[in-house]
């Protein structure tokens, strides 16, 4: 059976579009290239400290950003370090202690553990740690960890805050 000449226009235009389908990938690499970089320069400016939804931190218009240290988190209930409960809020308001002995005995441990371990640890210099605080905790409370912090070898005390939106932002 003889072929028309519209059918075999047909058949030619269907074997020529038979065959593999080319990728544009030019667009899907300025996509990607695009999204790495934004990436790389958005995360090299956020730091993000653990925090618990029982601690609300007080603002400030800190320009510098703290170093990655040791964190001490205390809410109204508990003083946290590490994640772990190391004393009662009440039990230390109560004490006549000006030194919380359990956050000091626990600090001690992991300086040591720190300096076990082959970690970088300046001997003879103070520490850094940074409290993390609700901001309804007692001066007085927080007086007691700083004066804990510091009798442990933990001199350069940073407080955790909120930046506050300034004019730049």
């Amino acid at each position: 059976m003889k072929m028309s000449r519209r059918a075999r226009r047909m058949e030619r235009h269907h074997k020529r579009k038979k065959g593999v389908i080319g990728f544009n990938l030019v667009s899907l690499m300025d996509i990607f290239t695009i999204l790495v970089f934004f990436l790389l320069v958005n995360s090299s400016q956020v730091e993000v400290l653990q925090n618990q939804k029982s601690i609300k931190l007080p603002e400030s218009i800190a320009e510098r950003r703290p170093n990655e240290t040791m964190v001490v988190m205390v809410n109204n209930d508990y003083i946290l370090l590490r994640n772990e409960k190391i004393a009662s809020v009440a039990d230390v308001m109560n004490s006549n202690s000006e030194v919380i002995e359990a956050l000091k005995t626990e600090l001690e441990y992991q300086t040591k553990r720190l300096k076990d371990s082959g970690f970088l640890f300046d001997e003879g210099k103070n520490q850094e740690i940074t409290i993390m605080g609700d901001r309804e905790i007692p001066y007085r409370l927080l007086k007691k960890i700083m004066l804990t912090c510091a009798r442990a070898n933990y001199g350069r005390i940073s407080l955790a805050v909120m930046k506050k939106p300034g004019e730049g932002d």
